[in-house]
This record gives structure tokens, C-alpha cells and sequence, in this order.
């Protein structure tokens, strides 16, 4: 076994002229990956990554999930308060909006749960197509409804969409991704959600004083899907998969279309680095059951680490209350008195959709844990300041929220502006960060690892969405939000102690993070020594450049 030391030692040349020794240097990148070390072979083979208009093409054909994802969970908070007596009741009881707004995300948790697993055994491509038709199904279902139970029942097929979709629209980016720009472009499929949530609050603006306007508002979802489902029949299938099918063949035609401006021999390399990286997953997936694999998730030290870790993320992004807003800002707004809710709910999408750009320039420079590490405390101030406005905007109701009462418009603002500073912060870096969640597992576990932290995500979902109104009725609006505070708090010294860095780590290099702990520091090692082959590898290059140059004038 060859360490780092040693490593260091070689020849600069040496990684290069690994390449005419592909066989003996393929069983050294195995070795490394299963000791702990950067693989001088894989560093090189990552080489040439300026990505093509086909990958860029790739990835917003496949963020038409996310924007599918951002519409149908933000568009029912302008419908709730327009629906009226559509449905039946002269209006809708707090009880009617926590079901109608809670069995979206149950129906997202039972999808979250079978997605990953689902596209271990058909593909990442096929369950963006299910995902797609049953969004079209569940927007139909609801514009055609006439009673709670339905209205009910099409936002839990669309929860189901939407699980699909939030699980495998991520994985299936990271896996067509060069390294350089992964969390960009998962970050872009998040940009779309948040796109989706602004274009849900303008056409329920829109739609405010349209009778049966909410119609409309729910079944427009049906048209994102219907473009995705054509595109798809264009998209490629992740290597990553078609070199666990063994073809090979497939997954070196999609890899140079990837890489447009590498050499021929430059693809060859990637795609057998790529190969012998998969070669153990390969293993284990033929050699082993589902059982097998899902039982190694808690008992393999490595997998429960990266487990944690995505499980703890996804927790930590719902137990914060962001989605309250999303769901139930218009009916937050009306209460302490803006003429406007839903339009000014729209300053709050907006807000996310903003700051969600500002981390798509930055997660891949700054990293994914010190983005985390600077934005959680803005959050928390954010909801301490909603929690001190709600007290004295409440103060002569009891500290409860009475819908018609005029509160103080000094603190009405307030409210407003704390929400702002609270989501321009988690837009920056909690509403982006556990979405890298596939990067953490490696090939054999990734289904189940992103199923599973998936669900965590819907399942703390589901317990904030259909709380929330009780809790603003049991503990106040001042108590409910000084709650999430304290748990955004708790979000924060969990990546303190437990997230490691991985941006600039492939996705083969990633598990090493979790060897023998949660990996901050080790994290820190392995990006060190891989920057510093690239640095060799980069000298190398200009020494024979230089040399050709010589050449030419002699």
C-alpha cells in the first residue's frame, strides 16, 4: 500500500504515466479508495471539466422537477385563502388546512422512501417520468375536485410527485456533474424550486379575485410535467448506472458528450477510473440482497456516519419552520393585517428565489460547510426577532393572532422584515446544503441512503405542517417561533460537531470522509493532498509545454 508520504515522493511525472499502466493503475485506485486516499490516477482523469451546453442542457431539463417540486408546495398557500366555500364548508377550519396542507408532504414521505430505491432498480431517468405523470394526475385531481376528501386526496398524489422528484432530480444531476461544479448544479435544481414558489405566489396573486381562480392556480402544475415527460425521451441515463448494468459502451458515449473538449484517450481514462470506482459497489449489490445493503446502512460505520449526516440535514431544514411560510405565509400575513397576503407573501418567495442565487455562485467556492457554518446564525436571528415583534404586536389580544384585528403596523413590518433576514439566510445555505445529500453514499447505498434522508426531510415536514397552526394556537405566535429558534440552534451545533467539507471530493472520494469518524477533519486532509496532486499535475503540464516550446525554436 503506497501512503501519502510516499505518494508525495514520486516523480511529478509519475501520474501521468500511470495512464499506459491503466490495469496495475486501476487496482491502485481501488486500494486507495478503500484505505483512504486521494488516488493520483483519479485526479488527473478529472482533468479537462469545462462543461459543455449538453450538460448545462441536461441539468435544467431535469430541474423542471424542481420547479415541479417549488410550484405544488407553494402554491397552496395563496389557494387556502381563496378556496371559500368551494369545497363545501363556508370555510375551511384550521383542522381542513392542516390535512389539506399535510397529506402533500405524507404523500412526499412514502414517495422519498420508495424513490432512491426504485431508481436503484430502473434507472434515475424512468422515476423523473413517474414522478411526472403523477404530478399531471394529482393537478387534475385537484382543479376537478369538489369536497375536502378530494381536494385531500390530490394533494397526497402530488406528494407523491413530489418525493419522487425532491430524491431523484439531485442524485440524477450529481451523477452527470463534473466535480468542479456538482453543488452548482444540484443548486440549480434548488433555484427552481424556489423559481416555482415565486411563479405559485404570482398566479395566486393573479388569480386573488377570480372565482374558482384556485382551479386554475392547482391545475397549471399539470404543464411543467408535460414538458418534462418530452424532454426525457432526450436524456441519457446516469454512467454511473449503465456501468453497474456492465454497458459500457453507453456509458462512454454519454461520458464524451459530458466531456466535448477532452481528448479521446482523456475520455477513455474517465470513463475506467469511473469503472474501477464502481467495480466494489458492483460487487456488493451482486453479491448481497436489499436486506443486506439496508441493514449495512446502520451497521457499517461508514454508511451510519453518511446516514447521520443526510438524515441530520434534511431534519434540520424542516424542523426550522421554513416551510410554515411556504404553506401558510398568506394566511399569516391577512392575520396581522396586510391587505395583500398573498401578494406580499410573493416579497418572501422572492426573497428565497434571490439568496438561493447568491449560493449557487458560492457553494462550490466557499464550501458546504462553512456556508452552512455563516448562515444558520442568521436564521435564528431572524425567528428571535419574529418571536419578540409577535409578543408586543400581541399583547392586547392575549398573545394570540385574531383574524380582523388592527395590530400595530410598527410591528406588522417587523414580522415581515424578520421573515426576510430568516429566509435569505436558510435560502443561502439550509435550503440548498442537504440537497447535496447523494454525494454523501457511496454507489451500492446511494438509493437507499437518499431514500431514507429523503423521508427524513418529509417526515419533519409533515410533523411542522400540520402542527404549526395548533402550535400558534397552544404556545402563541411569539412561543411557536422562538421554538423553531431554539431548534435552529440545535440545526447549528449539529454541523459544528458533525458536517464534514465535500466540495472538491468526487463522489467515489466522498465515503472516505467517514473512515473513522464524521470527517471535518479528515475532510480537510484529503482536499489538501488532492489540491496539491492537481497543483503537481499542473506543473507538470506547463514543464512539458514549455518544453515543446523549446523544441519548436531550436
Amino acid at each position: 500500500m503506497i501512503n501519502e508520504k510516499q505518494k508525495d515522493d514520486r516523480p511529478i511525472s509519475n501520474a501521468s504515466s500511470k495512464v499506459s499502466d491503466k490495469v496495475e493503475s486501476l487496482d491502485d485506485l481501488i486500494r486507495d479508495n478503500d484505505s483512504g486516499e486521494i488516488n493520483e490516477l483519479a485526479v488527473v482523469a478529472e482533468g479537462e471539466e469545462r462543461t459543455t451546453w449538453f450538460v448545462w442542457i441536461l441539468v435544467m431539463c431535469s430541474t423542471i422537477s424542481g420547479l415541479l417540486f417549488g410550484y405544488d408546495t407553494g402554491v397552496i398557500s395563496g389557494a387556502l385563502v381563496t378556496i371559500g366555500s368551494d369545497l363545501g364548508p363556508e370555510t375551511l377550519s384550521n383542522g381542513q388546512k392542516e390535512l389539506i396542507t399535510s397529506s402533500t408532504t405524507l404523500g412526499a414521505l412514502l414517495g422519498g422512501l420508495a424513490a432512491g430505491v426504485l431508481s436503484d432498480w430502473t434507472g434515475r431517468r424512468p422515476v423523473l417520468g413517474i414522478a411526472d405523470v403523477i404530478f399531471i394526475g394529482g393537478a387534475i385531481a385537484q382543479a376537478v375536485c369538489h369536497d375536502v376528501w378530494s381536494m385531500i386526496g390530490g394533494r397526497f398524489l402530488i406528494g407523491i410527485g413530489v418525493g419522487l422528484a425532491a430524491c431523484i432530480a439531485p442524485l440524477y444531476i450529481q451523477e452527470l456533474s463534473p466535480t468542479r461544479l456538482r453543488g452548482r448544479m444540484v443548486v440549480l435544481n434548488v433555484v427552481m424550486i424556489t423559481l416555482g414558489q415565486v411563479i405559485a405566489y404570482g398566479i395566486g396573486a393573479g388569480f386573488t379575485h377570480v372565482h374558482g381562480g384556485w382551479r386554475w392556480m392547482v391545475g397549471l402544475g399539470a404543464v411543467p410535467a408535460g414538458l418534462q415527460i418530452a424532454f426525457l425521451f432526450f436524456l441519457p441515463e446516469s454512467p454511473r448506472i449503465m456501468l453497474r448494468r456492465g454497458d459500457k459502451a453507453a456509458a462512454h458515449a454519454v461520458m464524451t458528450k459530458i466531456y466535448a473538449y477532452a481528448k479521446p484517450e482523456e475520455v477513455d481514462l474517465k470513463v475506467k477510473v469511473l469503472q474501477a470506482a464502481v467495480k466494489k459497489s458492483i460487487e456488493i449489490t451482486e453479491s448481497t440482497t436489499f436486506i443486506h445493503r439496508f441493514k449495512s446502512m446502520i451497521l457499517d460505520p461508514v454508511n451510519r456516519r453518511a446516514l447521520v449526516v443526510g438524515c441530520g440535514m434534511q431534519a434540520f431544514q424542516q424542523l426550522c419552520g421554513f416551510n410554515t411560510l411556504m404553506y401558510y405565509s398568506a394566511t399569516l400575513f391577512k392575520e396581522i393585517g396586510f391587505n395583500q397576503p398573498t401578494a406580499v407573501g410573493l416579497i418572501v418567495s422572492g426573497t428565497n428565489f434571490i439568496f438561493t442565487l447568491v449560493a449557487l455562485k458560492w457553494i462550490d467556492k466557499i464550501g458546504r460547510r462553512n456556508i452552512m457554518i455563516w448562515s444558520a446564525p442568521g436564521m435564528i436571528f431572524g425567528l428571535t426577532l419574529a418571536s419578540i415583534s409577535f409578543f408586543y404586536m400581541t399583547k392586547k389580544t392575549g398573545g394570540a393572532l385574531v383574524d380582523g384585528t388592527q395590530y400595530s403596523t410598527t410591528w406588522s413590518a417587523l414580522v415581515l422584515l424578520s421573515m426576510i433576514l430568516f429566509v435569505a439566510s436558510y435560502a443561502t445555505g439550509l435550503g440548498n446544503v442537504p440537497w447535496q445529500q447523494g454525494e454523501l453514499f457511496s454507489l451500492e447505498v446511494r438509493g437507499i441512503g437518499t431514500s431514507l434522508a429523503t423521508a427524513t426531510n418529509w417526515g419533519g415536514n409533515l410533523i411542522i405542517g400540520s402542527t404549526y397552526l395548533s402550535l400558534m394556537a397552544k404556545i402563541t405566535p411569539a412561543g411557536a417561533f422562538g421554538f423553531y429558534a431554539g431548534l435552529c440552534l440545535l440545526g447549528w451545533i449539529f454541523v459544528l460537531c458533525c458536517f464534514p467539507e465535500t466540495a472538491g471530493l468526487s463522489l467515489e472520494e466522498v465515503k472516505m470522509v467517514f473512515k473513522n469518524s464524521f470527517g471535518i477533519k479528515e475532510s480537510k486532509r484529503l482536499r489538501i493532498a488532492k489540491r496539491d496532486i492537481k497543483s503537481r499535475e499542473k506543473m507538470r503540464k506547463e514543464g512539458l509545454k514549455d518544453q515543446g516550446n523549446d523544441a519548436e525554436k531550436a
